[in-house]
């Protein structure tokens, strides 16, 4: 369908911003500037002010597309190519106007860019380019800039791109090359693994050149990365081939993207210093957990990404290669998938010992660290008074804040249940898995069963909260949770 080219800046407004709202990677956290004499706006952390709608999506940035027009044609986008809908696109001086004015009455503290492919990949990252060039330099914006990189768009560009964003992205969409190629055929994992590992190296030689860290020194994949994670990307069967998985990783998907620009560009200001992320759908292709949270594992060490963001699948489309959803999109698959992202990420966990082969998806009805706890009751309880760091994290209903109070407390006198409570431990779920000073907690007794029926009793309701999200209602005395 032919772009309206006749319609008002509000008109384009309520058309890009709707199609931008299956989006879900858009957090800003991470960049400390601060404002400036001169310049409007800043990214400090706690200048970047996070709101949530309903289903969970972040809306304290304007997020729109740059364009709903695309040439792919893939099967679960609502802009895919084949759709009749409505098709517009900014200039960059209308994003330039809307991020400033936006900005100027305080609706938001940054800007979320998207776009589809407007003609080519090369030509749509040249507008995003104008467009981020206008903001920082043009308009002085000093804000917090999220851009997402286009498929296929040349090194040169990317890497310019690079020194205008805070925060750069690139949906890998699918875990598998096998659900790419059926359901996204326009795309394929050389073009979006390779502008990912530029970003890699460019965050990474920027660091260097700038005299700090920020945790990107792992430059090449270890060889420890290469698990089934990587191997997902290329075959579902290889996910469990070891050395044939790790082989067919590092054929063409590792190889470092080009940097262009020299070393002095580099040494002016830092490259994309809010990191990268990227973003999978749940459910779209039929893949499993496992498959999912090994990718995810392989991303983060080979490619040094913040965050990876999981979307739930959301039938807009009806096309016969798509999943038929009786119960409607897996919001509870979702979440789950989130809460063992934050064990992969913060507590020391592995995707090898939350799920495998023989276990390929969660427990919907337990949190991931509570089913993972139940099925090696062989490693607890764990006496707080003595247990490491890492066993301290690995007890549900301990977090890393807790973990860190209980160790910095029982250097002055022995810890009791009644003072893991003020140090934030949920007791509901820690009771089961700890002693203090050799005892455990009254009313509890290590057994897989009794300990199941306890925990799910909180999990089952909020479960069914997850799942209801929409169905809110005046809260009433005289009715009964549904079970």
């Amino acid at each position: 369908m032919l772009i309206q080219e006749n319609l008002s800046i509000q008109e384009k407004l309520a058309i890009l911003t709707d199609a931008a709202k299956y989006d879900v990677s858009c957090t800003s956290s991470g960049v400390s500037r601060r404002g400036r004499q001169g310049s409007l706006g800043n990214a400090a952390q706690a200048g970047i002010c996070h709101s949530f709608a309903a289903d969970g999506r972040c809306i304290s940035l304007l997020k729109i597309l740059f364009t709903n027009q695309c040439i792919y044609d893939c099967r679960y986008c609502v802009n895919r190519c084949s759709n009749d809908v409505p098709r517009t696109s900014f200039t960059p001086d209308e994003v330039c106007t809307l991020t400033m004015e936006f900005y100027r009455r305080n609706y938001i503290e940054g800007l979320f860019l998207s776009s589809g492919i407007l003609y080519s990949a090369d030509h749509t990252m040249e507008l995003l380019y104008e467009t981020l060039y206008k903001l920082r330099v043009g308009n002085r914006f000093n804000g917090y800039i999220h851009v997402k990189t286009i498929p296929g768009a040349s090194p040169e560009l990317v890497e310019r791109l690079g020194f205008l964003a805070d925060r750069m992205s690139i949906n890998l969409e699918l875990p598998t090359a096998d659900g790419l190629a059926r359901l996204a055929p326009g795309k394929s994992r050389e073009k979006i693994l390779r502008p990912m590992r530029q970003v890699q190296q460019g965050i990474s030689r920027s660091s260097r050149l700038l005299g700090y860290d920020r945790g990107y020194r792992k430059t090449y994949p270890t060889e420890r990365a290469g698990f089934a994670g990587g191997a997902a990307l290329i075959k579902p069967e290889l996910a469990d081939e070891g050395d044939s998985g790790r082989k067919a990783i590092g054929k063409g998907a590792d190889e470092a993207g080009t940097l262009i620009l020299p070393p002095s560009v580099y040494r002016e200001k830092p490259f994309v210093p809010a990191g990268q992320s990227t973003q999978m759908i749940v459910g779209a292709a039929g893949e499993s957990d496992f498959q999912m949270l090994a990718v995810t594992q392989a991303l983060y060490e080979n490619y040094g990404l913040k965050r990876v963001f999981y979307s739930a699948y959301i039938p807009v489309n009806d096309d016969p290669a798509l999943p038929a959803l009786t119960g409607g999109p897996p919001l509870l698959r979702e979440h789950r998938l989130y809460q063992a992202d934050w064990l992969l990420r913060f507590y020391g966990f592995r995707a090898e010992e939350l799920l495998s082969q023989d276990k390929p998806n969660f427990n919907l009805l337990l949190d991931p660290k509570c089913d993972w706890a139940l099925r090696h009751l062989e490693g607890f309880p764990v006496e707080v008074n003595q247990a490491s760091y890492g066993e301290l994290l690995r007890v549900p209903g301990i977090g890393v804040k807790s973990a860190r109070r209980i160790a910095a407390a029982r250097r002055l006198g022995p810890v009791a249940f009644e003072d893991l409570k003020k140090m934030g431990v949920v007791l509901k779920r820690a009771r089961h898995f700890i002693t203090c000073g050799g005892r455990m907690d009254q009313g509890t007794k290590l057994d897989e069963k009794y300990i199941a029926r306890a925990l799910m009793g909180d999990e089952r309701r909020a479960a069914w909260e997850i799942e209801h999200q929409e169905s809110f209602r005046q809260l009433s005395l005289f009715e009964d949770f549904p079970q």
